[in-house]
This record gives structure tokens, C-alpha cells and sequence, in this order.
């Protein structure tokens, strides 16, 4: 059995789906089952009269030269199929069947004879192509000896990609039988409409509506179909600005047996369905082509005008130009605001002419292809401006925080939703500490992306005012009120401390975080799980959990573990059993690399995954050792500098760092100064040993010290000058209750 079956049936399920014709599908069946399903494969068709009816014989679709051998000889190339027969009965019941039966091994040998060499077993799968309409073949699955038997989940899968595979088999089988004559009653015509309109508007892009067109009108209205679009399209109420250029956005022709008639024998490919024109046409003002286009209504090419405006857009020296009259049509695709292309329908002239009823089917196709590529390019632009809109908002690179090391991913939803509101964020905060955070909005559009631009402003004001975990929940809960959207948004925010070795979590309705410890096991975190923020009245809960020198946090956002093909739990424990087994592959004493650690997350991803955005942030916990910590606290008196200074000498000489002890003093005492002047309680200093040495100064004035350029006869503000010209970074923070000031020395530019 697969490891997981429904992921497998949704990528083999997607590349039958895209086959062009019976051999890719088939091709394609091949490709996906062996060797994950099966070691071994090969397909019979049947002949698929185009009335459904049961295939009289079926022919083989090859067999790998391999298989042949490993059976002791090849199948038959052709086997007839009774109709009271045991593989009629089996083709009739339209389910796969494994080997053991009596009625089942009778149909392999009516299929086979008895010169093939087939294992024993469950280890063989006789799967029936059945189309809705039509048995068109059916598929015979191999398993070796050593190999174990196929179970019920694998007969389930061999019988849906069977039935995929038969899909693509009698498309193609109906598109190449004969068209019939379009002298059809009017009742007919309209369902013909019906039918093709809603082909057209299953199009999601330019291309997939472009195409429904094709496929809606060959062979069925027409035998040949050519679209023109603008080059550039334009959006909305834009303007055109240049020339109109039309390009050749897709050709479609009846392939098979007269098809010469239309297209030149050396251009006859199955492989391809270009067509004998020019890729492009200028559309030139007051010409012919211009004048049909304004004209909007499909018009037949039987006069010298309309053969002249078709000559422009398909080429001078086009071989299409000789097929004119009745049997060709030239419509216009025309939008809400004005013409975006052009289609040309054209018959072939042993096949009955186009009729005027026709001209309106012709009509009825363009204007909703036409329609159709409206909405798919403003919806493209849309959707554009809102993921570059998105992305603008996440940070565009992460912190470089004392004692953590950071990664992140972000990945938009798959087409259909691509446009979402999941943020994440990285804050350093006062005392080295750094705020982590992941969200997400609920809902997929320009409003969700516009929310989450403000709800993470929000988290990043309240961050710097140094609030706890819960506090910030509670003060984003009341933004999102006050917004007045009923968009709802779950947040997690983290608050690591790297001398405590501690972090602080609070919930606010969002899936929990997944710790890998350094010995390589992976547990999720309990926090408490909170209502989401924008419910309102609500009371967050923060709770305090290690955080071990070497371990790894990951926060994200459920569209990582939450898909139409699990629930969100199972996909939380998917995801902790990835994370165990990335950590196996470096062993237990060296934990995994970050930036691969986020790959090998992501690729747990399926095709049926991507329903939503995923936002991920990652952080390896280095924490800073309480040996590299000096902490001392000092009275706002005239002494103090000078202490702070001796204090500073003492612990970098311990450190071995007497090369920075001048500049570490001066700049230490120069802060101190300043703090003594203000402050009415005492004033703390610690200092931090990294890959830089670290100078944090706190006192209980809120006001935040600004750089300036002191006059000459100024006898103080030079003291942040000197900090500005000497220190490798420096900044301040405003605390609750006051300020901190803070410096870095040493490391690369110290």
C-alpha cells in the first residue's frame, strides 16, 4: 500500500487530466503507476464505436520490452471479446478486479491465452477503461513475487486513474470521428449553445477560456478554430496606447482523414495544431479588418471586404485565404468596453456551409469568450496587486537577534485563492529578547491582504512599547473592532528571552507551535488555545515553557496542515513526524539547518495543499550561556559612572576581551552619566558576551535621548555622539517603566 494514497491519486490524477489525445493518456497511466503502484503495466483499447456501444476487440497499446520478458513472452496484439464472455462480463461491470476468482482469471486468459507468465496471487489488477458513456479498453497492473499483494486501497486507486485515463481515450475518440452536418433544428442549436457557453466559462485564465473555445467548437460547429487576442490586453477602463496588434493566441483543427483539404499535407501533425497564418496582425485604421471589428456582428467571408479584412489578419499568403465564402466566419471578440480579438471558424468545403442561423452561434461563442477574457485579465490584475500588495508587507529580510537565529517561507495559495492574509514577524525587543510572530486573516482577497497590512503595523507598535504576550493580543483584538471589518484574524505571539533560556506564549485561535528539541524529538507545544482576534471581550492567556540552547521553534499558519484531504490535527501531527524524521538524517547531536529545515517542511505539500496561504517562521534557539551575562544595578548618584566603569573592566578582562575595555568604558560611562542626571531610581547595567560584546543601560526616564551636534561651547550632548562614531550598532527602547540604551562592540566592523 502507498504511504499516502491520496496524495498520490491527486498528482497521478492531474498529469492523466492534462494529456492531449488517447497515447499521451495512456502514456501517462504508465508514467504515474509504475513502480509506485505497480511494477508493471499495459493498456488495450478497444475500437469505441462513437455510439458507446461495447468494443468488439481489443487492440494492445505496446508493452515494455522488459515485461514481455519477465512474463515469458509477450501479450497478444489483439484479442476479440465475446459478448456473453467472462472479460464482456468484466468490461460490463466497470470496477477493477484483482486475480483469485473464478470469473476474473477467466477473463485474463480470454485477454492473455496462457502463453504470458502472470504471477500468483493478488498480485495482478484487471482495471476496465470505462468512459460515462463507453467502455474503451482496459488496463492490466503487475506486481513481482516479492512484492506483496494489492489491497482494496490500491484497487481503489488503480480503478480512479483507470477511469481518468478513459476520460482522456474517449475524448479523443469523439473529437476525431466525423462531424456531422450543422442542418440542425433550432432546438438543437440553443442546447449546442448551452453546452458550449458553459464549456467556455469553466475557464479560470485567458488560456483556459481561449481553449474551451476551441474545444466547444471543433469538431462539433466547426472544423477549424483560429483566436486573435490584443497584444497587450487591456484592463478595465485602460486606454490603449499604440497601434492594436492582435497575436495568434491558439489554433484548434479536426485532425484526421480529409483533413489536407483544409491544411497542407506537410503541416498534418497529431502533435500539433498550428495552422497556416500569421502570429500576428496590426490592426491599421480605416482598413478592412478595422471596419469588420467596429462592426462587432460575425460576418461570413463572401464578400471583397470581409475576404480582405480575413487576408490581414490571417496573412496575405496564407493557404486559408482559398477557403472563403460560407465556409468561413470572422467574429469579432468584443467586451464590455471595446474588441479584444477576433475569431475565425472555418469548414472544410465537401462539409455543408455555414448557415445565417449559424452566424448567431458564432455570436453567442465569441461574446462569451470575449466576456470570459474580461474577467480573467481584471481578475489577473487583481489578483496580481494584491499578492505584490501582500508581499509588501511582509518584512522583507528578519532580524539578526542576539541568541536566536531566524528563517522563513512564505508561499500565496494556489490560483483559484491566491490572495490571502497570513503575515509573519520577527521584532527584537528590550534585554536581547526578540517577539515572534505568525498570523493569518481569514478570508482570500484584497481586504484580507489590506487587514493584515494593519494588524501587523499594530503588533509592530505594540511590540516596541514592550507589552506582554497577552497584552498585545488584547490590543489587537480591540484594533480589529475598531476597524469594523468582519474579518477575523488568529494570531500567535512568542516572546524568547536567550539568557533565560524561556519563552512566553500567548494564543489567540491559532494552530499550536511545534518545538524540536536537540535529541531530535519533536513535540507540540501546549499553549492555551484562545478565540481568535476580532471576537471581542475575550481574555488571553500567556504561559511561560523552556527553551533549550539548540532546540527549534516552528510557527505557521494552517494552510501547512489543513487541506480538503485532512483536517487540520492530522495535519499538526504529519508535520511533527516530518520534523522528527529531518532531525534523524543529521543524528541527534547536530540539529538539522535551518533554511533546510523549511524546505524539507514545505515539501510535505501535495497538490491538494495549497487551498490557502502558508507563512512559516522558524527559530534555532542559541540562547546566550549565564556565563556570558554580567548584571549589576547602580544608584543614581555622582558615583555611579565611575563604578559602571570598573564594573565594565572587571568583566571584559574576565571575558579576555581587554582590546574593547577603553571604548567599552568610555561609552558606558558617558551613558551613565546621562542616566544619573534624569533618573530617580536605580540604574541597571549588563553586559552580554556574543559574537559581539552588548552594552545595555536601563533607567526609569521614558524620555528617549536624540542624537545632535553640540556647539562648541556646549558642556554636555556629545555623550551620543561619541556612542553614534565609536559603537558598531546602538540604538534605544522605551520600556514600561523607562528606557534602555544599548550598544554593540566588536564582531565584523567593531
Amino acid at each position: 500500500m502507498l504511504p499516502d494514497p491520496q496524495r498520490f491519486l491527486a498528482v497521478a490524477g492531474r498529469r492523466i487530466a492534462r494529456a492531449e489525445g488517447a497515447a499521451q493518456a495512456v502514456r501517462e497511466l504508465y508514467r504515474v503507476t509504475v513502480p509506485d503502484l505497480a511494477d508493471g503495466m499495459f493498456v488495450y483499447l478497444g475500437d469505441h464505436p462513437p455510439d458507446g456501444s461495447e468494443p468488439e476487440r481489443l487492440e494492445l497499446d505496446g508493452v515494455p520490452a522488459e515485461l514481455g520478458g519477465a512474463m515469458g513472452g509477450s501479450p497478444p496484439r489483439s484479442t476479440p471479446v465475446a459478448p456473453d464472455g467472462a472479460l464482456a462480463a468484466l468490461l460490463r461491470c466497470g470496477r477493477a478486479r484483482g486475480r483469485g476468482p473464478d470469473d476474473v482469471d477467466e477473463a485474463l486468459r480470454e485477454l492473455l491465452g496462457t502463453a504470458p507468465r502472470l504471477p500468483q496471487g493478488n498480485r495482478v489488477l484487471l482495471a476496465p477503461l470505462r468512459a460515462p458513456d463507453a467502455v474503451v479498453g482496459v488496463a492490466v497492473f503487475l506486481r513481482r513475487p516479492d512484492r506483496e499483494d494489492f489491497v482494496d486501497d490500491d484497487i481503489a486507486l488503480a480503478d480512479a486513474l483507470s477511469a481518468q485515463t478513459a476520460l482522456g481515450v474517449r475524448e479523443d475518440a469523439l473529437a476525431a470521428a466525423p462531424p456531422a452536418a450543422p442542418k440542425a433544428p433550432d432546438e438543437d442549436r440553443l442546447r449546442y449553445v448551452g453546452a458550449a457557453t458553459r464549456r467556455i466559462a469553466r475557464g479560470f485564465d485567458t488560456d483556459e477560456i481561449v481553449l474551451g473555445l476551441c474545444r466547444a467548437a471543433v469538431p462539433t460547429y466547426s472544423d477549424a478554430a483560429l483566436v486573435y487576442l490584443r497584444d497587450p490586453l487591456p484592463v478595465g477602463d485602460e486606454r490603449p496606447n499604440g497601434p492594436a496588434v492582435l497575436r495568434l493566441r491558439r489554433t484548434d483543427r479536426l485532425k484526421g482523414p480529409g483533413a489536407e483539404l483544409v491544411w497542407p499535407v506537410e503541416t498534418v501533425d497529431d502533435e500539433q495544431d498550428d495552422l497556416d497564418a500569421s502570429d500576428w496582425s496590426e490592426v491599421v485604421p480605416g482598413g478592412a479588418l478595422a471596419e469588420v471589428l467596429r462592426g462587432v456582428r460575425p460576418v461570413f467571408a463572401d464578400t471583397p471586404p470581409t475576404r480582405d479584412a480575413l487576408g490581414e489578419l490571417v496573412g496575405a499568403d496564407s493557404a486559408l485565404n482559398d477557403w472563403v465564402g460560407s465556409h468561413a466566419i470572422l467574429a469579432p471578440l468584443r467586451g464590455r468596453r471595446r474588441v479584444t480579438g477576433a475569431v475565425v471558424f472555418l469548414r472544410r468545403p465537401e462539409r455543408p456551409a455555414f448557415e445565417p442561423a449559424d452566424l448567431l452561434v458564432a455570436a453567442q461563442l465569441a461574446t462569451h469568450t470575449a466576456l470570459g477574457v474580461d474577467k480573467a485579465v481584471l481578475y489577473s490584475r487583481e489578483a496580481f496587486i494584491a499578492d505584490r500588495l501582500q508581499r509588501a508587507m511582509l518584512p522583507q529580510t528578519l532580524p539578526r537577534p542576539t541568541g536566536v537565529r531566524l528563517a522563513s517561507r512564505y508561499l500565496p495559495a494556489a490560483e483559484t485563492a491566491r490572495v490571502g492574509g497570513d503575515w509573519y514577524d520577527a521584532i527584537p525587543l528590550p534585554g536581547s529578547r526578540v517577539a515572534l510572530v505568525v498570523g493569518d486573516v481569514m478570508g482570500h482577497s484584497m481586504t484580507s491582504a489590506a487587514v493584515m497590512g494593519q494588524l501587523r503595523t499594530t503588533a509592530l507598535t505594540l511590540a516596541g512599547l514592550d507589552l506582554p504576550p497577552q497584552e498585545v493580543l488584547h490590543h489587537l483584538d480591540e484594533q480589529a473592532q475598531r476597524l469594523g471589518t468582519d474579518r477575523m484574524a488568529t494570531c500567535l505571539y512568542i516572546v524568547y528571552d536567550p539568557v533565560s533560556h524561556r519563552i512566553t506564549v500567548a494564543n489567540a485561535g491559532h494552530p499550536p507551535p511545534i518545538l524540536l528539541h536537540p535529541g531530535g524529538k519533536a513535540e507540540v507545544l501546549t499553549v492555551p488555545p484562545g478565540a481568535p482576534i476580532g471576537v471581542g471581550g475575550i481574555d488571553f492567556e500567556a504561559v511561560e515553557l523552556d527553551a533549550p540552547t539548540g532546540a527549534t521553534l516552528l510557527l505557521y499558519t494552517d494552510g501547512l496542515v489543513e487541506s480538503r484531504l485532512r483536517d487540520v490535527w492530522t495535519g499538526i501531527e504529519q508535520l511533527r513526524e516530518k520534523l522528527a524524521a529531518t532531525a534523524q538524517l543529521t543524528g541527534p547531536d547536530r540539529p538539522p539547518p535551518l533554511e533546510a529545515l523549511c524546505d524539507e517542511v514545505l515539501d510535505m505539500l501535495g497538490p491538494g495543499d495549497r487551498d490557502d496561504d502558508i507563512a512559516l517562521l522558524a527559530a534555532r534557539f542559541d540562547g546566550i550561556a549565564p556565563s556570558d551575562v554580567a548584571y549589576w544595578t547602580l544608584e543614581p548618584e555622582a558615583g555611579a559612572p565611575g563604578r559602571a566603569r570598573r564594573l565594565t573592566r572587571q568583566a571584559l578582562a574576565g571575558w579576555g576581551l581587554e582590546d574593547l575595555s577603553d571604548t567599552a568604558e568610555l561609552l558606558v560611562s558617558e551613558i551613565v552619566t546621562n542616566a544619573v542626571r534624569h533618573a530617580s531610581r536605580p540604574i541597571s547595567l549588563r553586559l552580554l558576551r556574543t559574537d559581539v560584546l552588548r552594552c545595555e543601560v536601563g533607567d526609569d526616564v521614558p524620555q528617549l535621548p536624540r542624537l545632535r551636534q553640540a556647539k562648541a561651547t556646549d558642556e554636555h550632548g556629545r555623550g551620543l555622539y561619541l556612542v553614534h562614531r565609536l559603537a558598531r550598532r546602538w540604538g534605544t527602547t522605551r520600556l514600561g517603566t523607562g528606557k534602555i540604551v544599548w550598544f554593540e562592540l566588536g564582531g565584523p566592523g567593531g
